[in-house]
């Protein structure tokens, strides 16, 4: 993409797995230094993020991930915590890529996968500068709070249910047709 202002490619959704780290990690490197502090809610070194994405499949984390053009452009990660009944959902997306809707793609997956897994609440804590990251937040719950110079949202899911294990399912189906589909394609010269 050569301008901020094109639309991204076409792309497709689907889970990563473990044979993916070197595209997430490709992904979180290509993150200015303004999107990997609103990720990480503090400047994120190349070390920094190499390491994170080594380390990122483990613990029962589900990780979506939108892909254009062969590449891995935005993700969303489901992290667990207390047994499973609460979890903190986060997400990054390229710049080229923002505003287009794939944030709230990537929302609707992961608050599936939640249902699914029996989560209770899901958190998401943004940087109070992060407005992309609140209105993705209000789009799903109203209840955010101001906690020590952070935006805290707290979604509730509702239960797991026949519908939402399909809709699980099938949204893995057409994640591994575009994959089969797409394919992985390399940079000229990379």
């Amino acid at each position: 993409m050569s301008s901020q202002t094109e639309k991204p490619a076409a792309g497709y959704y689907r889970k990563l797995t473990y044979n993916d780290i070197a595209q997430f990690r490709d992904h979180l490197l290509r993150l200015d230094p303004t999107a990997r502090r609103a990720r990480f809610a503090m400047p994120a070194s190349d070390a920094f993020l190499r390491c994170y994405a080594d380390t990122s499949f483990t613990l029962g984390t589900v990780i979506h991930g939108y892909f254009a053009e062969g590449l891995l452009r935005a993700v969303a990660e489901l992290r667990p915590f207390d047994d499973g009944v609460n979890a903190e959902a986060a997400f990054s997306v390229e710049q080229n890529c923002q505003q287009a809707g794939i944030g709230t793609r990537l929302m609707e997956l992961t608050l599936i996968a939640a249902r699914n897994r029996g989560c209770k609440h899901i958190y998401m804590n943004c940087l109070a500068t992060n407005r992309a990251m609140q209105q993705l937040a209000r789009k799903f719950t109203a209840d955010l709070t101001f906690e020590m110079g952070d935006i805290v949202g707290r979604i509730e899911p509702r239960s797991f249910s026949a519908f939402s294990l399909v809709r699980e399912g099938l949204a893995d189906m057409f994640g591994l047709i575009g994959a089969l589909t797409d394919g992985p394609r390399r940079p000229l010269g990379g």
